[in-house]
């Protein structure tokens, strides 16, 4: 295979990829940690209802679970949680009739995460690291 060289680096991707995710997820929690009661109304408008519970559960969930995955510490449980938030998302879209693309980030967020369910936070994350 043509590309078989790069898996020596598979390490060095999860790193990237749990940087790049984490990142993302941070950047999306902040203001909605900052300003939940705002959040929980975003929520209610959409139809999720409670829209506090709601709310809160996915500012908790991107912001912290951002950090988490940034680190490496349980980046699978949160890419996993994080993930069926992705799935939600794209099919509440898709049900409003919304064009691919306001959903498409959303499936590559997805993707992302689906990499580090499956191949794990690498050696290079606080849960990879050995000191033995």
């Amino acid at each position: 295979m043509i590309f078989e060289p790069l898996a020596p680096y598979a390490g060095w991707v999860l790193f990237a990829i749990r940087i790049l995710l984490g990142i993302s997820l941070i950047v999306f929690g902040l203001p909605k940690i900052r300003d939940l009661a705002s959040n929980a109304q975003d929520f209610r408008n959409m139809g999720f209802h409670p829209g506090l519970f709601w709310g809160t559960l996915i500012a908790f969930l991107e912001f912290f679970g951002g950090i988490a995955i940034l680190l490496g510490f349980f980046a699978g449980i949160f890419a996993l949680l994080f993930g069926i938030e992705m799935i939600v998302g794209t099919v509440w879209k898709i049900v409003k009739r919304k064009g691919f693309a306001d959903y498409s980030y959303d499936l590559i967020l997805l993707a992302l995460a689906a990499i580090l369910l499956t191949f794990g936070s690498g050696r290079l994350s606080i849960m990879g690291l050995s000191f033995s």
